[in-house]
Order: structure tokens, then C-alpha cells, then sequence
């Protein structure tokens, strides 16, 4: 059975985020409608599907609408697929969430994940919201001086939480829901990669740097670069550049992770909270580089 398609695409502000209603994402996805669910994921970023409530195995033929599955390292997925991650925090747990920081997911891999799936099976009452910010927009709205900082210059990215020197405090750790692998020192590895990318697809260009895996820029040293990592990081979740999503029973979301950074909000304390997730791979950050102009070239030389 092929999915019948009257779609409906709604905005959710006016830079970053669309909801699309009117497709039944249970039944065989279409050449048509899988072409059409990969442009609007490259203009809105992230996208939302409520009410859908897919089964695992519809889950994943929904991630390989947009890439090959691809299996994420530190993260100890389900035993009885190792596509799919049960990310859950129980009722009774203390401490932090997964994804409770401003992040790209695992940008310092080699080649990261191109994006994910996000499938909501239980909820609390409130609370537990995700968010995500453009970097396109931000980009876009960044000052001259600093777009002429970062254009040809790459960032230095290290698996801070997963390693043993950046390892966060066991108070913000997550809890026993999900396990991962901590205080591996080859996390600590450095990875370059372009500070800025253009997307294959729409052209525009956006920032490739989040506060959880980024050290440093290139050239330049953690003290050096503190600064102005710290100033670009506020520009980036500046409301004005990010959607914050109430998720309901069903929903499944759909987020371009070289486009935007996310955030998941840990205000359920006594409630549970149960996703599915599964991850795609696609181009790597360094086939995606932004071609500088020559000015900004010798800038970052």
C-alpha cells in the first residue's frame, strides 16, 4: 500500500521548522513524496509529523527516505536492533537528559550523521520539549567581521562527554535509561572540520560549530577562541533562529543535523519520557565546505 498524499506544510516561525500533515507515514513512501519529504527537510531544517505513531521497523524505512541508517558509536542502542536507540529517562531518575545541551550530534566523528529520526511514544504531562536552531539563519544574520573570521577556517571538534578530559559532571550525566560509553580517551582525538558549510541543495550557507563538541577554531587556541565561540553561540540561539517543539503522543520529527543545533529540555522530573531514534548518514562536513572569498581565505591563513 502506497501512502495517500493531500500535504499540508505548515511553517512554524518564520526561519527554522515546518509540521506537514496529510501524508500517512505507515504505509510505503512514494519516489514522489520521498523527494518531496527531502526538500522540505532542506528548506525548514527540521521537520514535525503528528500523529503518525510508526512502529520501529516504519521508522527506519522512513530514516532511509533520507540516508543510509547509519549505527552511532558511546551509545548503546537497542539489543534487539543496533539501528535504533531507546532514548528514555525514567520517572524516578535524578540528574541529566540526553541531548540536554546545545549540540550537533556527534560533529566530532569523521563523517558525523547527516540527521535523525525522533519517534514519540510516551510523554509526561508537560514538560520535555525539544529545540532547535538554524545555523543557516544565523549565519546569515552573523556580523561581517566575523562571517570573514570563520569562512575557510576549520573548528576543532573532540567527544567531550565520551572522553577524559572534557568529562561532564556526574550530576549532569544522564541516568540509567540509556547507557553510553564514558572516559574513553580516544574521544579526546581532535577532528577538523569547516566551520562553515553550504548545503548541497538550497545553497545557503550556515555555521558548522556547537558548544558541546567544539574546542577551539583553527589557528587559534582554546583561550583565543573562548571569546569568540562564546559570541557566536549566543547569536545562534537567539529566539529569532529557533523553534521550540511540544511533542504529543505519535509525533515523529526529522532534523538536518549539519544545519541546526537542538536542545532537549529536562523539566519532567518525576514523569518519564520514552523516544525512538534512529540516524542517517549523508556528505561529510569537509565535502560540504563553504568556498571563501579570497579575502576571508587569507584571513584564515
Amino acid at each position: 500500500m502506497t501512502a495517500k498524499t493531500h500535504v499540508n506544510i505548515r511553517k512554524l516561525t518564520g526561519r527554522i521548522g515546518a509540521e506537514i500533515t496529510g501524508i500517512d507515514l505507515r504505509a510505503t513512501i512514494s519516489a514522489t513524496d520521498a523527494a518531496m519529504l527531502q526538500e522540505q527537510l532542506a528548506r525548514h531544517q527540521v521537520i514535525f509529523f503528528p500523529g503518525q505513531h510508526l512502529d520501529l521497523q516504519q521508522q527506519k524505512a522512513l530514516t532511509a527516505v533520507f540516508g543510509p541508517t547509519l549505527q552511532l558509536p558511546y551509545v548503546t542502542p537497542m539489543e534487539s536492533d543496533p539501528d535504533i536507540i531507546r532514548v528514555y529517562k525514567g520517572a524516578d531518575e535524578k540528574g541529566g537528559v540526553f541531548g540536554g545541551d546545545w549540540h550537533s550530534d556527534f560533529s566530532f566523528l569523521e563523517i558525523p550523521p547527516s540527521g535523525s529520526v525522533l519517534n514519540a511514544h510516551r510523554l509526561p504531562p508537560f514538560g520535555g520539549d525539544t529545540l532547535w536552531a538554524s545555523q543557516a539563519a544565523a549565519w546569515e544574520a552573523l556580523p561581517d567581521a566575523l562571517q570573514q573570521l570563520l569562512l575557510g577556517r576549520d573548528a576543532i571538534h573532540v567527544g567531550k562527554p565520551y572522553g577524559v578530559k572534557w568529562a561532564p559532571p556526574v550530576k549532569e550525566q544522564s541516568g540509567a535509561g540509556i547507557q553510553m560509553t564514558r572516559g574513553d580517551p580516544t574521544a579526546d582525538r581532535e577532528r577538523r572540520h569547516p566551520a562553515v558549510l553550504q548545503h548541497p541543495v538550497t545553497g545557503r550557507r550556515m555555521l558548522y560549530l556547537n558548544p558541546t563538541y567544539v574546542t577551539r577554531l583553527g589557528g587559534m587556541s582554546e583561550v583565543e577562541s573562548a571569546p569568540l565561540l562564546d559570541q557566536i553561540q549566543r547569536h545562534v540561539t537567539r529566539p529569532e533562529f529557533c523553534v521550540r517543539y511540544s511533542w504529543t503522543p505519535g509525533t515523529v520529527a526529522v532534523w538536518d543535523n549539519l544545519a541546526t543545533q537542538h536542545y532537549a529540555v529536562n523539566d519532567y522530573q518525576g514523569y518519564e519520557r520514552l523516544m525512538y531514534r534512529t540516524t542517517f548518514s549523508g556528505p561529510s562536513p569537509r565535502d560540504m565546505a563553504a568556498v571563501p572569498t579570497n579575502a576571508a581565505r587569507n584571513a584564515a591563513e
